[in-house]
């Protein structure tokens, strides 16, 4: 099962699950959900190959792909992710 690591608090999901509701937990900021305003951009610090594919709304809002991510549009697939906010 995924493993998903906010802050050094870990969180098991399922495979495909978005990460959004964990990080909504740890206090990551939201307003519209929907990949425009960019107010839930969440650093990944290990694990970007365990995370779903660059979508639109984020190669749109981040631009060039780096090792940031929009966690109201992102999901985890694999393995384990360890992020920061």
């Amino acid at each position: 099962m995924p493993t998903l690591t906010i802050n050094d608090e870990e969180h098991e999901l399922e495979e495909g699950a978005p990460i959004k509701d964990c990080c909504e937990e740890a206090g990551v900021p939201f307003a519209c959900e929907e990949g425009v305003c960019g107010t839930c951009v969440v650093e990944v610090e290990e694990g970007m190959a365990n995370l779903s594919p660059f979508n639109q709304e984020e190669e749109d809002f981040l631009g060039e792909i780096d090792n940031e991510r929009l966690a109201c549009q992102c999901k985890i697939q694999k393995g384990a992710v360890r992020l920061k906010f």
